[in-house]
């Protein structure tokens, strides 16, 4: 992991709500922002996964509340802000990170209810987040980052479900920018690409093995169609994610900002 040593106190004392703490980027953006000076709501199901995470965060000095909570469940969504707000007094900016994966099959194969449960935690979960938060965040002039996805971008019949959730969660970001912005509060996406992290390297280690070549074959080969020749590390989007949260960006809403080495461009 590069040092960040440019990025120091930009969130100091700050509240962050960081809802999906797992590997990869979860950890990431929890420890970058702790880095920045905010203290951290953790918020997954699996409470040792956020014991761990706040270790860390308490290691950098900072203070870390551990919520155990499904976030596709309405009372346990309002136990959290309730739990929050009693533990912090403010928040200042709620990241929706937590994703489940739907099949990876074509649309028109897929079960209905699998599209369904997969954007319970894809598209609702991070809206009523963001409706049950919007009181704390008004008063703070806070806001909401969505992770979303570069697959907004592709029409590979493999992606399609994950794509729905993600375009239907790019469209609710700019709604919510819209809604939301009267009261102070800046809502934005960040869309990654290929992020080079653990989950992904086993990936391209399976494509590696099917194909006959070498893992670095695959990272080169995913690279190519960027302009840096490299895949985003779990830090360099956590941090860009992190900007669109800090005051740097005070007049920033309704955007989606690619994180992913010039593979996309917007024109």
């Amino acid at each position: 992991m590069t040092p960040p040593t440019t990025t120091n106190g930009l969130l100091q004392d700050k509240v962050v709500v960081l809802s999906g703490v797992g590997p990869g980027l979860g950890r990431a953006l929890g420890e970058e922002a702790a880095r920045m000076g905010a203290d951290l709501v953790l918020v997954s199901r699996t409470e040792r996964r956020l014991e761990k995470m706040a270790e860390v965060v308490r290691g950098l000095g900072r203070r870390a509340l551990v919520v155990p909570t499904d976030i596709t469940d309405e009372d346990a969504r309002a136990r959290l802000v309730e739990t929050a707000l009693a533990e912090f007094g403010k928040v200042d900016c709620l990241i929706n990170n937590a994703f489940g994966i739907p099949p990876m099959d074509p649309l028109t194969t897929l079960d209905v209810q699998s599209l369904r449960d997969a954007n319970e935690t894809n598209v609702f979960a991070p809206l009523r987040l963001s409706a049950l938060f919007a009181d704390a965040l008004a008063e703070t002039k806070g806001s909401v980052v969505m992770l979303n996805s570069c697959v907004v971008y592709s029409s590979q019949p493999e992606y399609a479900g994950y794509k729905l959730s993600k375009g239907a969660l790019a469209h609710l970001a700019s709604s919510l920018a819209t809604e939301l912005g009267p009261r102070g509060i800046r809502v934005n996406s960040v869309a990654p690409s290929y992020i080079y992290e653990d989950v992904n390297k086993a990936y391209f280690d399976w494509l590696a093995a099917e194909a006959g070549v070498t893992h670095e074959d695959i990272y080169r080969e995913k690279a190519a169609p960027t302009d840096l020749k490299r895949l985003a590390t779990p830090d360099e989007v956590a941090r860009a994610a992190l900007f669109l949260a800090s005051d740097l960006a005070s007049a920033v809403t309704g955007t989606m900002l690619n994180v992913d080495c010039g593979e996309f461009h917007d024109n």
